[in-house]
């Protein structure tokens, strides 16, 4: 009897292990993580819903006329051996303030300003690029009624398609980015006649006018003397005329538009001509033609 109550004990001493109540340990804490440092966008101040690119698509299938200029425009810069340093698309962005002067976003500018950009975007990709890396264009020609509404000068260097205003697509802080260019620019920009100016955040102009420097802001003047000629004064560095900042089109803090002093004779090579520097091997494709107009993202 004795071994019959020892062994139902040991069967029965497990069952009740099993049913003892576990107490779980406290749950630890969350740990708080860090927030996300925000995307590196600095055209984003500058470029408007329409001005980005599912707005230069919407633009380019507006007009059927405007696939052949576009094309002949690429067709340009790829004979001058320029064409693919930067989108072509971005290169037919006009003024920052095109919504409020009742202008396009894009436009091809005139076949007689062609050759002006040809200096100016030779300047960019042997200069600008392997200084800072690469850059996105958000401002270049604005045809005359555009130049006079946004206040640029009247020998402007956008009106003639030599201007281009870019920000670098690379994260840089915007003392070393003047550093860095205008060090570039004293030692290599007088053989391009290139003008080179600064504006707030990280965006800059350069143009192929004349060789000279300027800067809005006194704080860094230190970084980069200006070279301004007695000619220059009256049209360079002068702030245009904007809409209120907090606008659609202008946000808060939003520089100027550069303006440019009156120009140099123009060195660019005619349709045609060989060039002496050599290029990216390719150039951006076009969008094809479409049957409808794709709505916009944003």
């Amino acid at each position: 009897m004795r071994l019959l109550f020892l062994a139902f004990a040991l069967i029965a001493a497990p069952a009740s292990a099993q049913t003892a109540t576990i107490t779980p340990s406290p749950a630890a804490a969350p740990v708080a993580q860090a927030p996300a440092a925000a995307p590196w966008d600095p055209a984003a101040p500058y470029i408007a819903v329409g001005q980005d690119e599912p707005g230069y698509r919407s633009w380019y299938l507006a007009a059927p006329f405007r696939a052949a200029q576009v094309k002949e425009f690429n067709d340009y810069l790829a004979g001058a051996e320029v064409a693919g340093i930067v989108p072509t698309w971005q290169l037919l962005r006009t003024a920052t303030s095109w919504k409020d002067c009742g202008a396009q976003p894009f436009e091809v500018p005139p076949t007689s300003e062609w050759p002006h950009i040809v200096q100016t975007l030779r300047y960019v990709r042997d200069q600008v690029i392997p200084t800072i890396g690469l850059v996105e264009p958000v401002s270049v020609y604005r045809n005359p009624i555009l130049n006079q509404c946004a206040g640029g000068a009247p020998e402007s260097a956008h009106k003639m398609d030599s201007a281009i205003d870019m920000v670098p697509l690379k994260p840089i802080t915007r003392e070393v980015l003047i550093k860095t260019l205008c060090d570039r620019h004293t030692a290599r920009g007088e053989p391009y006649q290139a003008g080179l100016g600064f504006y707030a955040f990280v965006r800059f102009h350069v143009d192929s006018m004349k060789f000279r420097r300027w800067n809005m802001d006194p704080e860094v003047l230190a970084l980069c003397p200006p070279i301004i000629h007695p000619s220059d004064v009256a049209s360079v560095g002068q702030p245009m005329v904007v809409p209120a900042p907090g606008s659609a089109t202008v946000p808060l803090g939003a520089p100027s538009v550069p303006i440019t002093a009156s120009p140099a004779p123009i060195t660019a090579p005619p349709p045609g001509s060989a060039p002496t520097l050599i290029p990216p091997a390719t150039s951006p494709p076009q969008p094809a033609v479409q049957t409808q107009r794709p709505s916009l993202s944003h």
